[in-house]
């Protein structure tokens, strides 16, 4: 029998430890395509025009597509708080991406940490490209029902053409499932979630292979790539410059417009520019940052900030509100042999609300300096872990940002989920563990099991195990709120009809549009990433046309 207790340290260092270091192993291969870097300058060294026709805050996942299409047409500035990982193998290389976002430690890395007010460790993009750099890759395109909810105003032949300009520069049809990853599918498909929809990238109700931003070699394709489409006459990108607040001016005639923002270096120097006339400051930060420098800025709740001594600019009092997390539970095995499977290719879209994804990969630890933490002959130092984990979709649950520091925007605000407020996201977590049941009873998971000395087959569950019956209600609840987690895909903020329009413009500002996942109501599909760069890539474009 394998030492359970072990092995349950090895899963909270796996997944949360901040003292372990992860060992890197650097797939060969050719360089990313990085001509983007001919027009992205360090902060300290870049002196800005007095004034562009767009100003671009964050150049993550929405904001990187953002500007490459407004670049084709005007003159834009993209602000972007993190570096340029182009030479990282913690997020360039899939075979890496444990040593990233599931181990973030430091504010100055790629995945930058942060923990909601419930102690929920969660992880946010912290570079150019932004999230899109640190996840697992997944592609699949929203569901009905966000754009059925979302509030946006969508032109639907904008949006396809959106996706497939995204698709032909970044994405990546799997040219073949792993053992892992082709155990899972027929489990899935075993388990009752059907039809076996085979390779595609849209939302369909069953198991699909989905696409993915690593290529056949395992080499990420991220946000920060959709900048090769930009004009580099037109376009500067500046890393390490956080944005301190936007800055407006107000008139009875035009009432408080946007003209420009206040950003500093690295090296705490603070510069100061504007758009020209007919341009935008265009929030793009992520839905904790976007939410964040509204406030800072002044807009906001009126009691809220004036109790905190921040001048009021505008009456917004939904700013902050709606904050959502998707949660995620899940089970993790040891694997009885050698696995070098890496990666998430299959997804289960199940008629109850859970969506099903499974992750496999290889955990090599190092320990700290003079600590054994795994004893030979307990556990050896190469792990192969499986996962089965499951993202509750329409999450009903909703809490709260607020700030920490009001004059220091390097500072996390305090973020609440209310993770299980609402009974129904618990019913979810209850469906995905009918789900995981009946995909362990399955044939395709039995070369996964141990053997014992009688002649026994069963799992080795890394952490907590699945409760021996489903139909418990109780040890069902318990077995959810232990194996809580975040799936990362949190939003909120800004929602679309309380603080952005249809067309994502701030309500009752001139100039300034929130975009990004902050006005997302509900986590679209399986993943957010190609939402979000098709959102950059469309909003975009109905400027351009808007402009003529």
């Amino acid at each position: 029998m394998v030492n359970t207790q072990v092995v349950a340290t090895l899963l909270f260092i796996y997944f949360l430890g901040p003292q372990c270091k992860v060992v890197c192993f650097l797939h060969p291969g050719a360089p990313l395509d990085e001509r983007y870097l001919g027009f992205t300058y360090e902060a300290t060294d870049f002196t800005p025009a007095q004034e562009y026709d767009y100003i671009i805050v964050g150049g993550g996942t929405a904001g990187c597509p953002l500007a490459a299409t407004l670049s084709e047409n005007y003159s834009v500035l993209l602000l972007e708080r993190g570096g340029v990982a182009s030479s990282d193998p913690n997020v360039l290389y899939e075979v890496n991406i444990v040593g990233n976002i599931l181990t973030a430690q430091d504010e100055g890395t790629p995945a930058q940490p942060f923990i909601s007010e419930e102690g929920i460790p969660n992880a946010r993009g912290n570079v150019l490209g932004g999230s899109s750099m640190i996840n697992f890759g997944i592609y699949s395109r929203a569901d009905g029902y966000f754009y059925n909810k979302s509030g946006i105003n969508w032109d639907m032949g904008i949006v396809e053409k959106a996706y497939e300009w995204v698709e032909d520069s970044i994405v990546s049809v799997p040219e073949g499932l792993n053992r892992w990853q082709n155990s899972t599918f027929q489990a899935l498909v075993e388990s009752g979630v059907r039809p076996a929809n085979g390779f595609t990238v849209d939302h369909l109700e069953g198991t699909k292979i989905t696409g993915s931003t690593f290529d056949g070699s395992g080499r990420r394709h991220g946000a920060v790539e959709l900048l090769n489409q930009a004009h580099p006459k037109n376009l500067r990108v500046v890393v390490h410059a956080t944005v301190d607040r936007i800055i407006f001016s107000s008139s009875k005639l035009f009432g408080v417009v946007a003209v420009g923002v206040v950003y500093h270096d690295s090296k705490g120097r603070s510069h100061e520019v504007h758009i020209k006339r007919h341009g935008e400051v265009i929030l793009s930060a992520g839905a904790i940052s976007s939410p964040q420098l509204l406030l800072v800025s002044g807009v906001g709740p009126k009691s809220y900030l004036l109790s905190h001594n921040i001048p009021l600019v505008r009456h917004h009092p939904s700013v902050g509100q709606f904050m959502v997390d998707n949660p995620r539970t899940q089970i993790s095995l040891l694997v009885p042999f050698p696995s070098a499977d890496v990666g998430a290719r299959v997804v289960g879209i199940t008629n109850e609300g859970p969506i099903i994804e499974t992750v496999s990969g290889v955990a090599p630890f190092s320990s700290p300096a003079g600590i054994v933490l795994f004893p030979s002959p307990y556990v050896p130092l190469n792990l192969s872990v499986i996962t089965i984990a499951a993202k509750f979709s329409r999450t009903v649950s909703v809490g709260i940002l607020s700030l920490k520091s009001t004059s220091d925007v390097t500072v996390t605000p305090n973020v609440s989920f209310n993770y299980y407020s609402s009974s129904k996201d618990l019913q979810q977590c209850a469906n995905a563990v009918n789900v995981f049941d009946k995909m362990l009873r399955t044939q395709a998971m039995e070369p996964y099991k141990f053997s014992d000395s009688n002649g026994g087959k069963y799992f080795q569950f890394i952490g907590f195990s699945l409760p021996e019956n489903p139909s418990n209600e109780e040890s069902v609840e318990a077995f959810c709120r232990n194996t809580l987690r975040t799936i990362w895909h949190y939003h909120g903020g800004c929602l679309v009809n309380k603080v952005v329009d249809g067309d994502l413009k701030v309500i009752g500002i001139n100039a300034l549009r929130v975009l990004d996942g902050s006005v997302f109501s509900d986590s679209p599909g399986t993943n957010p990433q190609s939402t979000l760069m098709m959102l950059g890539r469309y909003i975009g474009t109905k400027i351009r046309n808007a402009r003529g």
